[in-house]
C-alpha cells in the first residue's frame, strides 16, 4: 500500500487548492493508497524562523506531528498557488520550520557535502497559477517550482518531484474548475 502524504499549502479554505486536495485524497484512497493530510493554515506555529540557523527554536508539537507524516510518506504532494513568482508566505515559513539540519538532511561534519535523510521518497508538486504554465516557465524561470523542487525536496533526497500547473485561475469559469478538481483526483487515481 503506497503511503502518501498531502500537504495543503493555501491559507484559504475556500480556495481551488482545498478543492483539489480533497479530490486529489478521495481519488489516492479510491486506489488503496493510506493517505495523511497536512493543512499548514490549520497548523499551530511561528513562521519566522527567528534565529535563522544560529540558534534551534522549540518545535511545536503541530510541527513535530508533521514532519512525523512528512517521513512517514512515500510519496509527497505540494498543493499551493504561486504568488508573486513564490510560495505563499505560510508555506514558506512552514518549509523554513521542519526542513531543518539533522531532521530532513544532514550536513558532513568538516565537509561541503550533506546526507539527504528524505532519500527513497518521491513528489508531486501541483500549484495554481493566474497565467499559463509555460508562460511562468519560459518567462519568469518557474521560480516557486526551482525553490521547492530543486532547493527543498531535491536538496533533501525527494526525487523524483513532477509538477502539475492549474491555470489560469483568475476569472476561470466554474465548467474549468471542475475539469481541475476531476484532474486533481485523476492523478490521485493514478498515485502520481
Amino acid at each position: 500500500m503506497k503511503k502518501i502524504t498531502v500537504i495543503n499549502g493555501h491559507p484559504n479554505k475556500d480556495s481551488l487548492n482545498f478543492g483539489l486536495v480533497e479530490a486529489y485524497i478521495k481519488g489516492a484512497k479510491d486506489s488503496g493508497a493510506d493517505v495523511r493530510e497536512i493543512t499548514v493554515a490549520k497548523i499551530n506555529f511561528n513562521t519566522n524562523l527567528q534565529y535563522g540557523y544560529q540558534k534551534r527554536m522549540e518545535l511545536e508539537l503541530d510541527l513535530v506531528k508533521t514532519i512525523d507524516d512528512i517521513k512517514w510518506a512515500d510519496h509527497l504532494v505540494w498543493v499551493h498557488p504561486v504568488w508573486w513568482g513564490g510560495l505563499p508566505a505560510l508555506l514558506k515559513g512552514f518549509i523554513d520550520r521542519i526542513f531543518l539540519p539533522g531532521i530532513m538532511y544532514q550536513y558532513r561534519e568538516n565537509s561541503l557535502l550533506w546526507d539527504k535523510l528524505l532519500k527513497g521518497k518521491t513528489a508531486h508538486i501541483i500549484t495554481t497559477l493566474d497565467q499559463p504554465g509555460w508562460y511562468y516557465r519560459l518567462m519568469y524561470g518557474r521560480p516557486s517550482v526551482n525553490q521547492l523542487k530543486k532547493s527543498t525536496l531535491q536538496f533533501c533526497g525527494v526525487s523524483p518531484v513532477k509538477v502539475t500547473y492549474i491555470g489560469i485561475v483568475r476569472n476561470s469559469k466554474e465548467e474549468q474548475r471542475v475539469k481541475w478538481i476531476a484532474k486533481a483526483e485523476q492523478l490521485g487515481k493514478q498515485l502520481k
